[in-house]
């Protein structure tokens, strides 16, 4: 039978099913694949945080979306083209996001009477015509999977858990990914246990035979490779991009990597990712708690290393008092915040920008530290070499601001050249450096203001240390008045004196009267809504901070050059608050506090209500 092959510039999948359905797995694979035929990419995991949420139910459900496409992307997609449903929780769940005419790919298994009333169907919707709004592929996965798994020596619990393979060969089938990568995968992944790992494959590749055969789908798709820039690409999630970013920045700075952390959602995963990285010379500590890991971490420092720590906005919380000891001891330390829905336990899977004001204000004092945010997964990289470039530049703590949407979500990184990454390495101080051979370890750079980075052990250069307030230049216990006072100063004009590139602005024809503001992850929703605008005939200008503090130079001017400046976070307005309060404009707030990314669509309408009004 020959299938009419239909040519798509993009498709949006998402996966969903029960907690332990495996469909991070599947979109995971599925991903790779994708990455693998070269389309760029974008990805959305949503799971609960729950180790395994009840069955059945709607607060189990797990979804994994993918955007991809011929073109450049920027965001995961508003809405699905395409959604694989594993059970009636999983379609109830995410029935609302899809757009009339979607198609829908359904475990017809799982709706059984009892399943059906977990969720509050009183009747079957693949039989009440409910879903005639969109196109039903109706399919009998588990029992489709156990078939096909008749000949291996497996319990059919055991072969039921392969039907997440099975939909995964049925999708690679309908979008013509290529099978090795998953079949190799499965391979290294079961090396142990190669009756499942037969098992795995046979299952994904009966639901790439179903495709081929059955007459439920008539069409495939194909979706050409992206043009992209020339260069050596792979997949990269936020959290593995900010891993790696540590490790070339240690290595561009001449020092070994110490990471002191506790496990914390959604930060884990850098935890995870360094310990893989010895040889680098790099030093992971897993720490009994979160005080522990940053107190190792700014030790480390103290002894010579790049010190970095990992959490999430509980832990910067405990952190909180070491971090100001960072400030007033001067040491160089990163401090990595993956921000999530809070306050408290908050929802720990779901992504939040909501530690703004706690990374600026959150301790005790004087305190300032500078503040770095990532703008997308592969940015995460540049992001933690910008973070360990000023910590070490300038002896100070470093806030790196990166969510759980940038953490798990993944795109295409083009690998960067050893040449092209930035030499950040700072001398230790050797010898002393005042009169009569006397080591003054709070004599500053007359540039930078950094005291010198002497390391213990290094004779004649023995020095006091603590949180009590130092004299200036000779560092002894001072509780002079005066001397407080210009502690405080020097070390507020510090990170006030940051080098901090000026703030670019994006605006075609330079006419454009209002301006949309972002930082952090809220830059791939914004481009792609202002992208909308302009395609629209509409003139707005973009502009995106990486840089909270100190903000660059010419904010105030880029502020002040536009009649409108609309500012949209994932808060109730911090960043807002912080503009408004030092530049005096008026931002325009656009809050939403629900756990997810914006949507591309849903700030394209609020950009053209503000360039409408008067």
């Amino acid at each position: 039978m020959t299938k009419q092959v239909q040519q798509l510039d993009r498709v949006i999948i998402r996966f969903a099913g029960d907690s332990g359905d495996g469909m991070q797995l599947t979109g995971d694979r599925f991903t790779a694949g994708t990455a693998e035929f070269g389309n760029d990419l974008s990805t959305l995991p949503n799971f609960p945080a729950e180790i395994r949420a009840p069955a059945g139910t709607l607060p189990g459900v797990s979804s994994f979306q993918l955007h991809f496409a011929d073109h450049d992307i920027l965001t995961p997609g508003d809405a699905p083209n395409v959604l694989v449903a594993m059970n009636p929780a999983a379609l109830k769940a995410n029935l609302g996001d899809l757009p009339r005419g979607a198609d829908i790919i359904v475990n017809t298994d799982e709706f059984t009477k009892r399943n059906l009333q977990k969720v509050g169907y009183e009747t079957n919707p693949l039989e009440d015509d409910s879903l005639a709004e969109w196109r039903v592929h109706a399919v009998p996965l588990t029992s489709l999977t156990v078939t096909a798994l008749e000949g291996f020596d497996l319990s059919k619990k055991d072969a039921e858990r392969s039907k997440n393979m099975f939909a995964l060969g049925l999708l690679s089938w309908l979008y013509h990914r290529p099978i090795e990568h998953t079949i190799t995968f499965l391979q290294q992944k079961f090396a142990k246990k190669p009756e499942i790992a037969k098992a795995n494959i046979a299952a994904f590749q009966a639901g790439w035979n179903y495709g081929e055969t059955t007459e439920s789908f008539s069409v495939s798709y194909e979706v050409k490779p992206a043009r992209l820039a020339p260069g050596v690409y792979r997949n990269i999630s936020g959290n593995q991009a900010l891993a790696y970013g540590l490790i070339a920045a240690s290595v561009q700075a001449k020092l070994p990597l110490f990471l002191g952390s506790y496990p914390i959602t959604p930060a884990s995963d850098i935890l995870h990712e360094l310990s893989k990285h010895k040889r680098f010379g790099v030093r992971t500590f897993q720490a009994e708690d979160e005080i522990a890991g940053v107190g190792a971490a700014l030790g480390a420092a103290f002894g010579g290393a790049l010190g970095v720590t990992t959490t999430s906005g509980p832990g910067v919380a405990l952190k909180a008092e070491t971090v100001g000891l960072g400030v007033t001891t001067e040491l160089p330390l990163i401090i990595v915040d993956v921000q999530r829905a809070g306050p408290s336990t908050g929802m720990p899977t779901k992504t939040e920008q909501t530690d703004l004001l706690m990374a600026m204000y959150g301790r005790n004092g004087e305190s300032p530290v500078p503040v770095v945010a990532p703008m997308s997964p592969s940015d995460c990289f540049d992001a933690a070499i910008e973070a360990a470039r000023i910590a070490v530049k300038y002896r100070t703590p470093v806030m790196l601001l990166s969510d759980g949407y940038l953490a798990n979500g993944s795109e295409p990184w083009r690998l960067p050249e050893i040449s092209e990454l930035p030499d950040i390495s700072q001398a230790f101080t050797t010898e002393p450096n005042g009169e009569d051979g006397a080591f003054l370890p709070f004599k500053r750079d007359e540039e930078t203001l950094a005291r010198p980075w002497a390391i213990p052990g290094t004779a004649g250069l023995e020095h006091r240390i603590g949180g009590i307030e130092k004299a200036d230049g000779t560092g002894n216990i001072s509780y002079d008045p005066n001397n407080h006072d210009l502690m405080v100063r020097l070390r507020a004009a510090k990170i006030a004196g940051i080098d901090v590139p000026d703030l670019e602005v994006d605006d075609p024809d330079g006419d454009a009267r209002v301006l949309v503001l972002g930082w952090g992850s809220t830059y791939g929703p914004i481009a792609a809504a202002v992208r909308r605008i302009r395609k629209a005939g509409g003139k707005v200008a973009q502009a995106h901070l990486r840089h909270l503090n100190p903000l660059p130079a010419n904010t105030g001017e880029v502020l002040k050059g536009y009649d409108k400046v609309l500012l949209p976070e994932i808060n109730l307005g911090q960043l807002a608050l912080l503009l408004r309060a030092r530049y005096l404009v008026d931002i325009i707030s656009y809050n939403r506090v629900r756990g997810l990314p914006f949507k591309a669509e849903e700030l394209a309408g609020v950009i053209q209500d503000v360039i409408d009004s008067d």
